[in-house]
């Protein structure tokens, strides 16, 4: 079993990470997942939320993600984000839009939503805070 595994990060606009890495944790729309080398093949939706990768050197590094894909293989991760913000204090004030959006979309949440949509802000107040 390998140690690392190829991570990448793209958005339309530009690649945001490419990278060896231990582990990557993903918003995925079923829930939170955690990739690592050897993963079995798998092709995720992503919800709103933050992506975290464990580098090789033990690092972390956090993304916030308003949606998009993932694509698991033995040897890595690929994220295919519709947009994607490193979580710098360069891209607070985007971060926080995006948070803001989804405070709203969370308030007006259909009641079987709720939940999903208060996950979704709480992720983001979460890394907004982390950036402090």
């Amino acid at each position: 079993m390998a140690n690392t595994m190829q991570f990448d990060l793209v958005s339309p606009e530009r690649r945001l990470a490419s990278l060896e890495a231990r582990e990557v944790r993903l918003p995925a729309s079923e829930g939170e997942m955690t990739t690592m080398p050897d993963h079995a093949p798998v092709i995720a939706t992503l919800r709103p939320g933050v992506v975290t990768v464990t580098g090789a050197d033990g690092g972390t590094s956090s993304f916030a993600v308003t949606g998009g894909f993932a694509e698991i293989t033995p040897e890595g991760a690929s994220v295919l984000a519709e947009r994607a913000y490193p979580a710098t204090a360069e891209n607070r004030s985007a971060i926080e839009a995006v948070l803001a959006e989804a405070r709203k979309q969370a308030e007006s949440a259909e009641p079987e939503h709720k939940d999903a949509a208060q996950l979704i802000v709480d992720d983001l107040a979460q890394l907004v805070g982390d950036m402090a």
